[in-house]
């Protein structure tokens, strides 16, 4: 068993490491899908609150809340008897890492997938998923939003690390070969 946890700055690949392990076979439980249905089930936009109602729950239930909805998520995917690896999508803070170490120990590792702003501009431009995606000035402040959180202290504490400055193929091999030595022998 092997619970892989990512973290990332907006733009980086997170979410291709996520569709990587997806196309083989492998579980992937998205930290930020418990705050988009907290924000579904506030009533609010997520594209507009997704900052906001993450900053509320950690507020009313602790620092650790998001990480710790996660967690029947990745469990339920482990008492699969085909699954020995789930990756978790968005690791924010050592809080959250704390969490899923005090359930996992050893099995859970920090992947930290890495790309410089100018790079990761672009790439959010070209995604163009929300507003903010194209406003460099929104970018840096959502990069100091989430590295407030903690996420340069999860990034610095990464078993693993994955710069993310080459072609989308290169990213997606490297992703790959991450997922084998941990186990993974789909890929």
């Amino acid at each position: 068993m092997h619970v892989l946890g990512t973290v990332g700055l907006p733009g980086s690949g997170k979410g291709e490491f996520a569709d990587v392990a997806r196309n083989a076979g492998v579980p992937v439980v998205t930290m930020g899908d418990v705050i988009r249905q907290a924000c579904r089930d506030r009533g609010r936009d997520p594209a507009e609150a997704h900052g906001e109602v993450a900053k509320a729950l950690r507020d009313e239930h602790g620092p650790a809340a998001i990480a710790e909805q996660s967690l029947p998520h990745i469990r339920e995917h482990l008492a699969d008897e085909d699954t020995d690896t789930v990756v978790v999508d968005g690791l924010r803070s050592m809080v959250e890492v704390d969490a899923f170490t005090d359930q996992f120990g050893d099995e859970f590792s920090i992947v930290s997938i890495e790309a410089p702003f100018d790079l990761r501009a672009e790439r959010l431009g070209e995604r163009g998923r929300d507003g903010t995606d194209t406003d460099l000035e929104a970018l840096r402040e959502r990069d100091e939003r989430e590295l407030g959180f903690g996420m340069g202290d999860v990034m610095d504490a990464a078993d693993y690390r994955i710069e993310n400055t080459d072609s989308l193929d290169a990213f997606r091999a490297a992703a790959r070969e991450l997922l084998s030595q941990v186990g993974t022998d789909d890929l």
